[in-house]
């Protein structure tokens, strides 16, 4: 894959997938069906235009391309009316699931990735940790994410039981009913209760796809959980009453990293004071006076296999969107990396349990393209 010289800089043929926030992204799924406009937006299926009762189902790490390219496997979800949206910058869950759930660019609701800068401390936003362990009470929820979700309606939100009373749970779900499940027969089984009590509107989550295609890649593990999620969506579709909709949306999809993991430039690594985000989206926070170097250095140690752009860059693309509130701006780094090859930039501080064999978090199709589909029951 080559590149040709811009601004002085190296920069991909292949442009990055800026979301259009203000069009077909999912940041807009949620007003659409809560507070509907006068007009349908063309992205939207027509079945859930007005539906009298919705169960919007994100289905995290399913990625429209991933999908499309293996329909076999999922019947049911392959005959839904629909196609893909964009999600958000960073296609992260941290954000992209804040943005769903909130109704809003990263940019404005603040919690703008994965590992984000928190006056020096690097929380990890779906831990809800800092190095220093535990950080709801240092970090409290509310200060890095204010908003209510689903936009002051009190929805009912059917998610893993164990996320009650998480960090991030209180970041992106306040002020919902919460309804807890342990396997996928309970969650359909909470959604079927939901709506024969007349629940108009229905949050579900599902993350099977995403712990898969983490650990395993996109191969036959990857073929059999996607496999086993279009049962459990024909499960949801088959307890819907007449009239109602099932929506389907995710928050990203995946690129298949296996062993490629790209250390980050030594001359860069010493103008930085610490690193954020993560391997696909990796921030570079500068040492004082070393932001414009830090760039430079950046572009040419790894523009050939990423978008290299400063902070101000980002903000004049609308990466994260067309308002970036000044709480967000100091969250993030002087300068990302985020990957265009199907790589990750290494960390020696952003670790898990295994290592990650399909990543997200960056700007290509693959991970930016995301199912919008709805099934009605005549």
């Amino acid at each position: 894959m080559g590149h040709t010289p811009v601004r002085g800089r190296l920069e991909r043929v292949e442009p990055p997938v800026i979301p259009p926030y203000d069009g077909a992204c999912l940041s807009n799924v949620v007003p659409a069906l809560l507070e509907p406009a006068p007009d349908r937006p063309s992205w939207l299926p027509e079945v859930a235009w007005r539906a009298p009762q919705v169960v919007l189902l994100a289905l995290d790490g399913l990625g429209f391309d991933q999908l499309e390219a293996r329909r076999h496997l999922a019947p049911t979800m392959s005959s839904m009316a629909g196609g893909p949206i964009c999600t958000v910058a960073p296609s992260t869950t941290a954000t992209a699931l804040s943005s769903l759930c909130l109704g809003a660019p990263p940019g404005e609701h603040g919690v703008v990735g994965y590992r984000i800068n928190v006056r020096g401390d690097v929380l990890n936003v779906l831990r809800w940790q800092t190095p220093a362990g535990d950080a709801r009470t240092v970090i409290p929820p509310d200060r890095i994410q204010n908003r209510l979700a689903f936009r002051g309606h009190r929805v009912p939100v059917v998610t893993r039981a164990e996320f009650a009373g998480t960090g991030f749970t209180a970041a992106h779900l306040a002020d919902v009913r919460f309804h807890g499940w342990r396997t996928t027969a309970t969650l359909v089984t909470e959604v079927r209760h939901l709506l024969a009590a007349g629940e108009p509107f229905v949050y579900a989550y599902y993350d099977g796809v995403d712990k898969v295609a983490h650990e395993y890649g996109l191969e036959d593990h990857y073929d059999a959980e996607l496999a086993s999620t279009d049962r459990l969506v024909a499960d949801i579709a088959s307890v819907l009453p007449p009239g109602a909709v099932l929506v389907i949306t995710s928050d990203h999809g995946q690129v298949h990293v296996g062993e490629a993991i790209v250390p980050i430039d030594d001359g860069v690594i010493a103008m930085c004071e610490l690193l954020s985000g993560e391997g696909r989206f990796r921030w570079l926070h500068a040492r004082e006076g070393a932001a414009d170097d830090l760039a430079a250095a950046a572009r040419d140690a790894h523009g050939d296999r990423a978008w290299v752009r400063t902070r101000a860059e980002v903000f004049d693309e609308e990466w994260f969107g067309p308002k970036v509130s000044e709480a967000a701006a100091a969250r993030m780094g002087d300068v990302v990396i985020a990957a265009a090859d199907a790589v990750a930039f290494e960390d020696p501080a952003d670790t898990g349990p295994y290592r990650l064999v399909a990543r997200h978090g960056s700007l290509t199709a693959a991970e930016m393209r995301v199912p919008l589909l709805a099934l009605h029951n005549d």
